[in-house]
């Protein structure tokens, strides 16, 4: 990972990545697989943003760097697409179906989140313990306080992009879909991975094969939530 920009404040460092994530928004059609996640993903950071200014976080510092090594993965996946580069294998399910008419919005809203959050906010954890030359013991009320601040993700998806009620019945395998996947696992499941890689930090062969491992498990439970629906 390249190392931090020097900005004034954290705050700055949030909202440089904020500028990027803006401009990228533009470049997409509506119904895009990558644009639905990106839409929700830019209004968490922007919160992000807000919340850093406002003095929300304890360690603004903390919580400013593990939000851009959060986003640069993210970003570092969209970079290496754009650069007929393959993306980690998390994302690559949601590349591969961006398109495809019979995934629906919500699918690919939870498949970016499953990336993310599965499996780019651990290792995200373990790069901010690197920069700041802490144990991950000391970033967990920042990782809490970035977690709630997920749920803000989670709530906006339902709010933008998941059918009404009328639409949403009990037998629509949508509903299944939904029930299969959770963010609060996914978050404590971000938080284990990284104290696991943080503890095989000395032993690079072995924290490179679980950070594989990792990877590929959460790109597999990615392309069975984008598994083509019927309308």
């Amino acid at each position: 990972m390249a190392q931090l920009e020097q900005f004034t404040t954290p705050a700055d460092q949030v909202d440089s990545v904020l500028r990027r994530m803006r401009a990228l928004g533009d470049g997409w059609p509506e119904g895009d697989g990558i644009a639905v996640f990106h839409g929700v993903y830019l209004t968490v950071t922007q919160e992000v943003v807000r919340r850093i200014a406002g003095g929300h976080f304890t360690d603004a510092r903390a919580a400013a760097t593990l939000d851009v090594r959060f986003a640069e993965r993210y970003l570092a996946a969209l970079d290496a697409v754009a650069d007929d580069r393959r993306p980690p294998a998390c994302w690559r399910p949601l590349f591969q179906y961006r398109r495809h008419p019979g995934v629906r919005p919500l699918q690919f809203a939870l498949a970016g989140i499953n990336a993310h959050i599965g499996h780019d906010l651990a290792l995200a954890v373990v790069d901010t313990c690197h920069d700041l030359g802490c144990e991950p013991e000391a970033l967990e009320d920042e990782f809490d306080r970035v977690g709630d601040l997920l749920v803000l993700l989670e709530e906006r998806i339902r709010e933008d992009v998941m059918p009404g009620p009328d639409l949403l019945q009990i037998a629509d395998p949508l509903t299944h879909l939904m029930g299969a996947w959770s963010l609060d696992r996914a978050r404590d499941g971000a938080w284990s991975a990284a104290r696991a890689l943080w503890a095989l930090r000395n032993f690079p062969d072995l924290a490179e094969e679980f950070a594989q491992r990792l990877d590929a498990a959460v790109g597999l439970v990615g392309r069975m939530l984008l598994t083509p629906l019927p309308t």
